[in-house]
């Protein structure tokens, strides 16, 4: 749980760093990869965690500039810069509007009652949830996987060591 502003602002920047990283590795011919038929393209998911940010933040009272329609998926390039965009507006928003006390404030969130600190916590976890999504996708789609918490295959081929099974 974050007990002030900064502690959010410090795991976001992390988190989201982890995440420019594998939105950098997209490219466009690998938007298109489902993991079945129906299902959400890989650029559709990039596409809704970028776009979600400034609309999950605005639900929640604290406005942010941010991406235009969420229904048109934009390039690969665009969406990673897009998200980088959307980043640094979010933790602007944050700092300007909520105190270290605005935390411990309480407000409904998907049917819940949570803290402003939980809402934000929730934030990271969608994008993380969807960061996840993302990587599985990237290899069926042949793309390398930058490391996330720990060394992808690539990381660990370049490091020379076979990777643990």
């Amino acid at each position: 749980m974050y007990i002030t502003v900064e502690d959010f602002i410090a795991e976001w920047n992390k988190e989201a760093g982890l995440t420019q990283g594998v939105l950098d590795g997209l490219t466009d011919e690998a938007l298109g990869q489902r993991v079945y038929p129906e299902g959400r393209t890989l650029g559709r998911i990039a596409w809704h965690l970028t776009a979600n940010i400034p609309e999950y933040l605005t639900e929640f009272g604290v406005p942010v500039e941010g991406a235009g329609d969420s229904n048109e998926v934009p390039s690969a390039r665009e969406i990673a810069g897009t998200f980088r965009t959307n980043v640094a507006a979010a933790a602007d928003a944050i700092r300007k509007r909520w105190t270290d006390d605005s935390l411990k404030l309480t407000q409904n969130a998907f049917g819940r009652t949570e803290s402003n600190a939980m809402i934000l916590m929730g934030l990271i976890k969608h994008i993380v949830h969807h960061r996840g999504q993302l990587t599985v996708l990237m290899r069926q789609a042949g793309l390398p996987v930058p490391a996330v918490y720990g060394p992808s295959k690539e990381i660990w081929a370049r490091m020379g060591v076979t990777p643990p099974l």
